[in-house]
């Protein structure tokens, strides 16, 4: 068998050298970030949340702001009645108001109420020319008129007209909810590129120049510091208003502060190598140094912060618009469904808990990538 083997000749080069697909830096960096799941499942939450704001209103028939009081508080799921013909159902909604369910699970038409039982357990209704009493007491019911069909609790039904069912003014809980997440989305996103602006701009010329300026920058951000965050946006809001622009101003007039703080302890620590060294010998500008060699290795970092501020930014617009200093009806936010649905939340309790659970998606989704990029970007952990 020795003649079937044949002896390669190798240089020292060659076994020294290690083998390995070469990457680029943005390469490297989706690597390593795909290689976490809760990263990859927050980046992928993201993406269908904004394809749900964007473009789930182009594929429903409802509007957020229009109001439709026959079909008030109608849940995801009814409890209904069967029909004396079994050609559909019957659902009794809060307000004593009985519709005509298709067997598909969608809502027809409401029926003309003919009269009460005088032990007010019984409501007659018209149904096709025949009385239907429904009956939503505790024991049987003897009605005096034979004629009369008494219709007791059959089964549960998924209401297709609305899959996330109705408000207290009959609004689609569904389109209102693309358009508050839309809202939120659109408020998060302003006020991070805002705080990107003003933090780089604001860290990186206070860490680059040092000294007295640097202290008195600095100063400033203590000052802004010293006032509860909370507090300041409110104020603010205060002062200039309710409405959309006033949350996006009073986001990213404060919401600066932590960027700024970042990106002046990564110019500090990167404007003493020897790549900034050589740029001043080669007679660059502060300006060129600056944006061209202390900003984009600083990137790693703003872009960690920049995706922890998003979650916080969602947060306190969902707050502000929760307090009722937000949004103005009939205008739809996380924050102002949530505002709207405490008053029912003992009787129609997923009013509230729909909301509540997409903001809880989205700050996780969002805490999730912060993470993985953060893992990404650290060279340290580069294998």
């Amino acid at each position: 068998m020795d003649n079937k083997w044949e002896m390669l000749n190798s240089s020292s080069e060659e076994r020294e050298k290690i083998w390995t697909k070469n990457r680029t830096f943005a390469g490297d960096v989706w690597f390593r970030f795909r290689r976490k799941p809760t990263a990859i499942a927050g980046f992928v939450m993201i993406i269908l949340l904004l394809l749900f704001a964007l473009a789930g209103p182009l594929f429903t028939d409802y509007s957020y702001s229009v109001q439709d009081l026959e079909v008030v508080n109608i849940p995801p799921v009814m409890r209904v009645y069967d029909t004396p013909d079994g050609d559909g159902y019957l659902y009794i909604t809060q307000g004593l108001k009985v519709l005509y369910v298709n067997p598909d699970g969608t809502l027809g038409e409401q029926l003309n109420k003919v009269r009460e039982e005088s032990d007010m357990s019984m409501t007659i209704f018209d149904y096709k020319g025949t009385e239907v009493g429904l009956y939503y007491g505790q024991k049987p019911y003897v009605m005096a008129d034979p004629a009369t069909k008494v219709i007791y609790p059959d089964s549960m039904m998924r209401n297709a007209s609305y899959l996330l069912g109705t408000d207290s003014l009959g609004r689609d809980i569904l389109t209102r909810l693309m358009y508050g997440v839309r809202v939120s989305l659109l408020v998060a996103f302003v006020a991070a590129a805002v705080n990107m602006v003003i933090g780089i701009l604001y860290g990186g010329i206070s860490g680059y120049l040092g000294g007295n300026v640097d202290t008195v920058m600095m100063r400033v951000v203590d000052i802004i510091n010293t006032i509860p965050l909370t507090l300041y946006v409110i104020l603010i809001m205060v002062l200039l208003g309710s409405g959309l622009q006033s949350i996006i101003v009073a986001l990213g007039s404060v919401y600066w502060v932590d960027m700024a703080r970042v990106v002046r302890g990564q110019v500090l620590s990167l404007k003493q190598q020897e790549f900034v060294l050589a740029a001043r010998t080669i007679g660059s500008s502060t300006k060129t140094i600056l944006f061209q060699h202390l900003i984009p290795n600083a990137m790693g970092s703003i872009l960690v912060t920049v995706t922890m501020l998003i979650p916080s930014a969602i947060f306190m617009e969902a707050f502000l618009s929760f307090l009722g200093i937000g949004l103005q009806p009939p205008l739809a936010s996380l924050g102002t469904m949530c505002n709207d649905a405490s008053a029912n939340l003992r009787t129609c309790p997923y009013q509230l808990f729909i909301p509540a659970l997409v903001i809880c998606l989205i700050m996780f989704a969002f805490n999730f990538v912060g993470d993985g990029l953060r893992d990404a970007l650290d060279p340290k952990l580069k294998k």
